[in-house]
């Protein structure tokens, strides 16, 4: 019984959100597709949870990712 969970930033929106609806149903498709194929995993009891989280909660590199990528630039 695979549990998968997948975190986002929510940002690209133009209201600042996240990713639609239709791309966190090709995420959830896509990732049960991948564990059933590789692993032979149970499309049934396979659960997947995305989690958006605000883009000022969100580090990489030891810094908070908006200065992150101003710095990669």
């Amino acid at each position: 019984m695979p549990y998968v969970n997948i975190k986002v930033t929510r940002e690209g929106g133009p209201d600042g959100t996240g990713p639609s609806a239709e791309q966190k149903a090709q995420l959830i498709a896509g990732v049960t597709e991948l564990l059933q194929d590789v692993l032979g995993k149970n499309p049934a009891t396979t659960f997947v949870v995305i989690n958006e989280v605000p883009l000022e909660d969100w580090g990489v590199g030891g810094l908070p990712v908006q200065e992150y990528r101003k710095q990669a630039q």
